[in-house]
């Protein structure tokens, strides 16, 4: 079977914490090897990844963005393609060019076309996502144990896809692939600065650390428009992907192309020392003090007039704030994925 693609832009991002250059080339030789013009551009600095996204959506650009990295860069390169394709979207709409697509965009439903000279519009590039990182959760939730290879092989033989919903902050329009927290796992990132250990272990030693001084905050948290809980709050993960860091299952349940968001609070009444053993499975769900739920837009607040520590997808947001809102982009994201049978 031949590719479904006709060229390609490999982004590695060489900063990943399992990066090795041999990968990077053994995956540019993979795709010339099968006659398919390919690029592989090595990153230099912070926000170079989400550029390179951003510019593969000029007309006559690849059809398959490649993001080498861990999650941090396939949050750039996820962001680079889906916001640089809404621009360009509802410019090519501002242009009169798309009336009923004006509504599907106000309604936040489906991918934005990617922008064409031509008379119809070809989608955006098609994102396939390969491990080189310390968590690598993105790629677990697309695709499970495979080895990177065999990802890699069968986005070369198998048009498969999937639409996959993305997150926006409303307070500062960012974009969330794998979803945003609150509480103790945004802290477990500000803790992780002082951690010298690398890979999962520091993140997990982070946690550890932030758990043995952590007090809940005064919470509430609404999906919908709807109060869902109330009171002392140890964290509200919402997404998105199932796992977070690699290796908590934080939201067990969740879908990543369902067109909802999926929320976890876990309140005072679940003892701290049991959370780290009990969200490696998702046992913390459906233990007392833990609500789960789901909706198109989820509001975390702190109600003491605290700020409230926020982050998605692994950036603590500065900006203080006692409330922050994501709304689901419901197929905001093309990512090659194998098919159910596969």
């Amino acid at each position: 079977m031949s590719a479904p693609f006709t060229s390609v832009l490999v982004i590695a991002n060489p900063a990943s914490g399992t990066y090795l250059p041999a990968t990077a080339e053994a995956v540019r030789r993979r795709f010339a090897d099968a006659d398919l013009p390919v690029t592989l551009a090595v990153t230099e600095h912070a926000g170079q990844a989400r550029k390179l996204a951003t510019e593969a959506l000029a007309p006559g650009g690849p059809d398959l963005v490649v993001a080498l990295g861990g999650d941090g860069t396939a949050h750039d390169v996820a962001a680079g393609l889906a916001d640089g394709a809404a621009h360009d979207g509802a410019a090519g709409l501002a242009d009169g060019a798309a009336h009923d697509g004006a509504a599907g965009l106000a309604d936040g439903a489906g991918s934005v076309p990617r922008p064409s000279s031509g008379p119809e519009s070809a989608p955006p590039p098609a994102l396939l996502i390969l491990p080189a990182g310390t968590g690598n959760s993105f790629y677990r939730e697309i695709w499970a144990d495979r080895p990177w290879q065999e990802a890699l092989e069968l986005a070369l033989t198998a048009e498969h896809f999937r639409a996959i919903d993305l997150a926006r902050v409303a307070e500062n329009g960012a974009l969330a692939l794998l979803g945003a927290s609150t509480g103790v796992v945004a802290q477990s990132l500000i803790t992780a600065r002082g951690i010298t250990d690398a890979g999962r272990e520091r993140y997990e030693k982070a946690v550890a650390a932030s758990l043995r001084t952590f007090t809940p905050y005064p919470g509430r948290v609404l999906v919908d428009g709807e109060v869902v809980q109330e009171g002392p709050t140890v964290f509200a993960n919402i997404g998105g992907g199932r796992h977070r860091g690699g290796r908590f299952k934080l939201l067990p349940e969740s879908v990543m192309d369902d067109g909802l968001l999926d929320v976890c609070v876990v309140g005072a009444a679940l003892p701290l020392r049991e959370l780290p053993a009990l969200s490696r499975d998702g046992g913390h769900v459906g233990r007392e003090g833990v609500v789960y739920a789901r909706g198109r837009s989820i509001t975390v607040e702190r109600t003491d007039g605290r700020p409230l520590v926020f982050e998605y997808d692994g950036d603590v947001l500065e900006t203080p704030g006692e409330r922050f809102t994501l709304d689901v982009l419901p197929g905001a994201l093309r990512v090659v994925a194998p098919s159910p049978e596969a």
